[in-house]
């Protein structure tokens, strides 16, 4: 009897601890607050997630301008530039900060070197809005570094004071690819005091890396804007797997991805519910691929606490 058809499922996968505290964070202040409550941007990449929360109450919108004075607004886990706060206070609006503590300490660590004058180069993908927001904490130093073909049309000032910060959801191995051809340019490039690429990034791309070579076909459940989750697949092609595909819902997989198939692998990103990789792999189930093996290299145990003027709130309520 031939060997059933199998799933390598990566673990980590999924909900970081920036992610959970953020949608948490929503629903929260939609407990405290009452409907609605207006978040900048998306919460989180991810569009099951929005939809859940938006039916819950919370309106979604692009800038603090669409927001109702007096109205509570929630900032968004990858970050905002201190004039979005500045804003948000002109229009008297109750701001609670969402931002993944991973980010605002790439934030920190922009305004600490620009404050001693270093030219910043922030290693992201253009028009990221976690690559907005770190670059408006000190837009005079700090200039976009978007990959490796980027380095050539760097300008700097002084080739002695100059630092590298990245996007918390790059790939690994792009980054110091792009570090790399920096450092060659400019040999006294200093690195940031510890590495900006968040831990939940580099565990699910890591555990992609180990089982990709296995896999006919590597899905990741992720939404297209999603950085980390794009990577995922990246990754996964680039470290052995025959195809890879990003999908939101287990209903994009099309059949012609499993044919020939034997082993499937499937992750998840960071900011995406287990329920949908469940629901993939109920859909796998049903097309033959019953045999599910979880790999799992290293357990993540990190949480964060909610932002401090929800807890102050919630406590002030008696809810916290």
């Amino acid at each position: 009897m031939a060997d059933p058809k199998r799933v390598l499922l990566a673990k980590p996968r999924g909900y970081c601890a920036g992610v959970d505290r953020a949608v948490v964070t929503v629903e929260k202040a939609l407990e405290l607050y009452g409907a609605p409550v207006y978040v900048r941007k998306e919460i989180v990449h991810n569009r099951h997630v929005v939809d859940t929360l938006a039916a819950k109450g919370a309106v979604f919108v692009e800038e603090n301008a669409e927001v109702p004075p007096g109205s509570v607004v929630v900032f968004s886990a990858h970050g905002v530039a201190p004039e979005v706060h500045d804003q948000a206070a002109e229009r008297g609006l109750k701001a609670i900060d969402a931002t993944c503590p991973l980010v605002t300490k790439v934030h920190k660590e922009a305004r600490r070197y620009a404050e001693d004058d270093y030219d910043i180069l922030l290693i992201g993908h253009e028009g990221h809005e976690e690559v907005v927001g770190t670059a408006g904490e000190a837009p005079e130093h700090i200039q976009l570094v978007d990959g490796p073909d980027a380095v050539d049309g760097v300008k700097i000032r002084d080739p002695e004071k100059v630092v590298w910060l990245s996007q918390t959801t790059l790939s690994v191995d792009e980054t110091m690819e792009t570090v790399d051809r920096l450092k060659k340019r400019l040999p006294m490039l200093q690195s940031p005091p510890s590495d900006d690429i968040c831990y939940a990034t580099q565990n699910r791309q890591q555990v992609v890396k180990d089982i990709a070579a296995e896999c006919d076909v590597m899905l990741v459940v992720g939404s297209k804007n999603s950085s980390n989750s794009v990577r995922l697949v990246e990754v996964a092609v680039q470290h052995g797997a025959r195809s890879g595909h990003l999908i939101d819902f287990a209903h994009e997989i099309q059949e012609d991805w499993l044919d020939g198939a034997a082993t499937v692998g499937l992750s998840s990103g960071a900011s995406v519910p287990d329920n949908l990789v469940q629901d993939v792999l109920s859909h796998l189930a049903q097309r033959g691929f019953t045999s599910v093996e979880e790999f799992e290299p290293v357990t993540e145990k990190i949480t964060f606490q909610l932002p401090r003027e929800l807890v102050t709130d919630l406590r002030a309520a008696g809810r916290a």
